[in-house]
């Protein structure tokens, strides 16, 4: 009776470690990443920012001809592969309208103002075309219906956002860059109010099924050997692209470049962070 009480006990046991594995694994596999790790085999964990620049040397393989992954994902969305969200919360999705007004350049005006509309400018008269009278009037119609499209080109979008988690996991006794999410971004270039805009963001967890379902175009361009060409999937874990820290989680919620200025002073503190994420990885073997 004892024996069997006894395996009761181990059999209850199993179950109910058994049970709390599933819910530590259910509980994590629910954010953006591609691999999730349990919350509880995470003992210390950082919310990171970083930028992308697609212009950048070593990131011109993320953003070859025609196979740029700006082109990647805008493609992916329009034929609704992919779904965008509005921020890195990635609780808003957008629409595929909504996703491509936000990179569509808008139309600052540019015409006469009022005054010049009073004065009369802009009224011009109907003058005889004898070209249009040869050729009908149906035919200069049609000359002046085509619409034109206001859409970035994907080589004009350089600018991706990078937003990981820099976790320290205790059962691999390692330290992870795990990304969770991917933000397409207007530069503030392009845009007239002169601030970056939104895209729209995009899961980790979606960008690897893309990137895993369009192997000819989702490509990671090796300028050495045609041969070895990667998929952009294996480029981010290899992390073989260069970026930069604008954020780290803070209680204010402000970017370094609001911390400590921007320009020079904001590539320096984001180079101080860099550093001092390397330095607490490394300081963790020394205890």
């Amino acid at each position: 009776m004892k024996i069997v009480k006894a395996i009761g006990g181990v059999a209850a046991g199993l179950l109910l470690s058994v049970g709390a594995m599933a819910q530590g694994t259910t509980a994590s596999s629910g954010n953006s990443s591609a691999r999730p790790i349990p919350e509880s085999d995470i003992m210390f964990k950082k919310v990171v920012w970083r930028k992308i620049d697609l212009r950048e040397k070593q990131n011109k393989p993320m953003f070859s001809e025609n196979r740029e992954i700006t082109r990647v994902l805008i493609d992916a969305v329009k034929s609704g592969e992919l779904t965008a969200y509005k921020n890195d919360s990635v609780n808003t999705p957008l629409t595929r309208e909504e996703f491509i007004a936000n990179m569509t350049a808008q139309d600052t005006g540019g015409g006469l103002s009022e005054e010049e509309l009073a004065a009369g400018f802009g009224q011009e008269e109907e003058e005889e075309d004898p070209w249009g009278a040869a050729l009908g009037n149906e035919a200069t119609a049609n000359t002046n219906t085509t619409p034109v499209s206001n859409e970035y080109f994907p080589k004009q979008l350089y600018l991706l956002d990078l937003k990981e988690h820099v976790v320290f996991d205790k059962k691999r006794s390692r330290l992870y860059h795990d990304i969770q999410t991917v933000s397409l971004k207007v530069p503030a270039t392009l845009n007239p109010l002169g601030f970056e805009q939104n895209v729209g963001t995009f899961k980790m967890s979606d960008l690897v099924r893309i990137f895993r379902n369009n192997p000819q175009t989702a490509i990671w361009f090796n300028a050495q050997n045609d041969a070895q060409h990667k998929n952009l999937a294996d480029a981010f874990d290899l992390w073989l692209f260069s970026s930069y820290i604008t954020k780290i989680s803070n209680p204010g919620d402000r970017a370094l470049a609001d911390i400590y200025g921007g320009g020079q002073k904001g590539l320096l503190a984001a180079q101080e962070a860099a550093e001092a994420l390397i330095e607490y990885e490394y300081s963790l073997w020394s205890y």
